[in-house]
């Protein structure tokens, strides 16, 4: 039984150390598509962040406006289609390379992670690769649910007879010794229909990772990943969540609410067309409200567009409160999913948002309102060459799909005993192929 067969999505080779590499990122959300295309070159670890071997460059880069996705999910796939093959083409353009493969993020799907804890015998007194394989397929098979598939399978911590605390057991001598994996899953058919889109568009998808995820690993400063931290991404469809605790990734958590919502009730509550309500939110979004609020007036066109109806005129307080309502909303229900997860055992750690809803005025003091914990905007770190419009938490995800490769080898991935050609009925599109037919 192979992975994809199993449930698991596509998962990349780690990148050679000692070796420059092109990556291309595709984040497909709700609000708009985005294409990084980065030149990883190798560098000295002194001159990177913790954890990363490569420096990046990026020489590629567009974002367009989204059709045909909602909540982070396809409800159409020729008009995704249509913005991925647009997106990728003004990438290309701009780097001057044509892109083959990409990674795709996933922030759908009813995203949630699990820490499973399995353990079994050393068979020869020693643990060996193929034991902790062994292991670690037991767990991410308790794990998939009936139309689950696995986005990551990430090794947490090991014990050796009781013992916990081992960083690697490889090679030590034990009778038993135990696994504690980070197993996140998303809805099968969520993330069947975005490698679908992009198949349509001739490219292969090196791997298919968390949202929330890739968000924490361009956005967090290496004091964060070490004393905790919870990443929000707040997409315009959907609120995605990544816990990390002593460097590693050990929860995810997601539901369909975002900065869409935002508009909505704006539209809703002024009586706006959508356009205008969208407009007023990214020129005027605050969540904080003062003395002067209720007397500083602006003009809303009316809904239906008519010469003869008249404006309305509505207060910047009124507005605020519409957007604060909605927040507050949001921000609870991230308090709820954070409660049942570990970063609840750990006093020290903050938050930190992405995603462009997060940049409202006084989302982060309200965040750290509702959440009691310290809460900042987090931007993509250590990308150089970076254009000033991608400088900002919209373009986390993204800029995260290029350092993710960096940290490929963490992922559990199922032991290959012989590679295939990548083309043909076993290779990269017959496996794919295969798992999405089997998925329908």
């Amino acid at each position: 039984m192979t992975g994809l067969d199993r449930g698991l999505t596509p998962k990349m080779r780690p990148v050679a150390g000692n070796r420059a590499t092109l990556v291309a990122g595709l984040d497909i959300g709700t609000s708009k598509v985005a294409c990084l295309i980065g030149r990883l070159r190798p560098c000295q670890p002194r001159d990177a962040l913790v954890g990363r071997s490569h420096a990046i460059d990026v020489i590629g880069i567009s974002h367009i406006q989204s059709r045909g996705i909602k909540a982070g999910a396809v409800v159409d796939a020729g008009e995704a289609e249509q913005s991925v093959r647009q997106a990728v083409a003004l990438a290309e353009q701009m780097a001057g390379v044509r892109v083959e493969s990409v990674l795709l993020s996933v922030s759908a799907g009813r995203m949630h992670g699990q820490l499973i804890e399995a353990s079994a015998d050393a068979r020869d007194g020693t643990v060996t690769p193929h034991d902790l394989s062994r292991a670690m397929s037991t767990a991410v098979m308790y794990a998939t649910g009936e139309g689950r598939t696995v986005l990551h399978a990430l090794p947490v911590g090991y014990s050796l007879d009781g013992v916990k605390g081992i960083r690697d057991p490889r090679g030590m001598v034990a009778k038993q010794f135990g696994i504690e994996m980070n197993v996140v899953t998303s809805d099968a058919a969520v993330a069947r229909n975005l490698m679908l889109v992009v198949e349509r568009c001739h490219l292969m998808i090196e791997a298919v990772v968390a949202s929330p995820y890739v968000a924490g690993l361009s956005v967090l400063a290496d004091d964060e990943t070490a004393l905790g931290a919870a990443v929000v991404e707040m997409g315009a469809g959907t609120t995605t969540i990544a816990v990390y605790s002593a460097g590693r990734f050990i929860h995810s958590a997601g539901f369909a609410l975002g900065g869409n919502h935002i508009t909505m009730d704006l539209a809703r509550g002024l009586g706006a067309n959508i356009a205008d309500a969208e407009r007023i939110k990214t020129l005027y979004g605050t969540v904080l409200t003062g003395g002067s609020d209720a007397r500083e007036l602006m003009t809303v066109p009316s809904a239906g567009g008519h010469e003869a109806d008249a404006p309305q005129i509505v207060s910047r307080g009124r507005i605020a409160n519409i957007i604060r309502q909605r927040a507050e909303e949001i921000f609870e229900m991230v308090r709820d999913r954070l409660a049942d997860s570990p970063f609840a055992a750990e006093p020290d750690a903050r938050v930190v948002l992405t995603g462009g809803a997060s940049q409202l005025t006084g989302i982060p003091e309200l965040a750290s309102r509702i959440l009691n914990r310290p809460a900042r905007v987090g931007r993509p770190l250590g990308l150089s060459r970076l254009p000033n419009e991608a400088k900002s938490a919209t373009f986390a995800v993204p800029a995260g799909l290029l350092v993710y490769p960096q940290f490929a080898h963490l992922e559990f991935t199922e032991p290959h005993p012989r590679r295939r050609a990548a083309t043909g009925t076993d290779g990269y599109f017959g496996k794919v192929g295969r798992w999405l037919r089997e998925g329908f």
